[in-house]
């Protein structure tokens, strides 16, 4: 992580070096760039916990397999591009917001649009005025999801459908820090398809299948059923396919120093041997 002097490019746009299919898919919480203006007053060792780290690196491939690969470049706890605008939580605001909120349960647990804790640590130790906010919205939010649509219409237009994977990496004690203590043990992949609504099934099955055949252990839905990116690009009776892939950080990293373990090599393979196999499946239905 590297805190910004200057203004900076909001994502990083990695586009197909072979013949193009209709896959697009996006890092939005792995960023580690973070803006001169962003005032926390946690260290860095607490606040990496939300990056999503070197997921953007893991699926690096993706354009060699004919798919674009779109990557925030900012920090999702200093605004996070999956989350919907109005999932503000009103407590943290030094001044009332400029229209209607609507906090959902993340946005309680300090995980909302503008995330107030890491883990269980408060950022901040004051409110937020809602000029700084608005900023972050105009300034990396909004140029985020403009991107990633001007690559989803795109690739509608051009070949009648496309396929979203949106790509994330999840912290191994995921469900004590969604307050979840009935001892689940947390899988190495989560797929979330909003219960089966967002994409063909058969997307979703082709996945776990590959997964599995691997040797991880896959859920579907179960804790992470996609959020706002997932919900608002899947449309599957329109063609557009969105599936959420959520990693289980231990598998490649130690989470306690964020530097990639001895695993990574061994999965980054597999999922570029997952990025061929999607490949020939969306060519075959061209």
């Amino acid at each position: 992580m590297k805190f910004a002097d200057s203004d900076f490019e909001p994502y990083r746009l990695l586009t197909p070096t072979v013949e193009a299919i209709p896959l697009v898919c996006d890092s939005p919480h792995s960023g580690s760039t973070y803006p001169a203006d962003f005032q926390t007053i946690l260290p860095a060792s607490i606040l990496r916990w939300a990056e999503d780290a070197h997921v953007d690196a893991l699926w690096s491939s993706v354009p060699q397999h004919g798919g674009s690969l779109l990557c925030a470049e900012f920090p999702r706890s200093y605004v996070d591009v999956n989350r919907d605008l109005d999932d503000i939580d009103p407590n943290i605001l030094a001044e009332p917001w400029t229209s209607e909120v609507r906090p959902t349960e993340k946005s309680r647990l300090g995980y909302g649009l503008f995330w107030h804790s890491v883990n269980g640590h408060a950022m901040y130790d004051r409110k937020l005025w809602v000029g700084e906010l608005e900023n972050r919205i105009s300034s990396y939010y909004e140029p985020y999801h403009a991107a990633l649509w001007r690559l989803i219409e795109a690739a509608v237009e051009e070949f009648g459908s496309v396929w979203h994977l949106n790509l994330h990496s999840m912290p191994s004690n995921t469900y004590s820090a969604l307050q979840d203590h009935s001892g689940k043990e947390l899988a190495d992949f989560v797929l979330g398809d909003r219960d089966g609504t967002t994409c063909d099934p058969t997307l979703t099955g082709i996945v776990e299948d590959y997964l599995v055949g691997c040797g991880y252990t896959v859920a579907r839905n179960e804790p992470f059923k996609g959020v706002a990116l997932v919900a608002r690009i899947g449309q599957p009776s329109e063609g557009r396919h969105s599936l959420q892939i959520e990693i289980n950080r231990r598998l490649y990293m130690n989470e306690s120093t964020f530097e990639r373990n001895a695993n990574y090599p061994a999965l980054q393979a597999h999922l570029d041997g997952l990025l061929a196999h999607l490949r020939e499946f969306i060519k075959g239905l061209l």
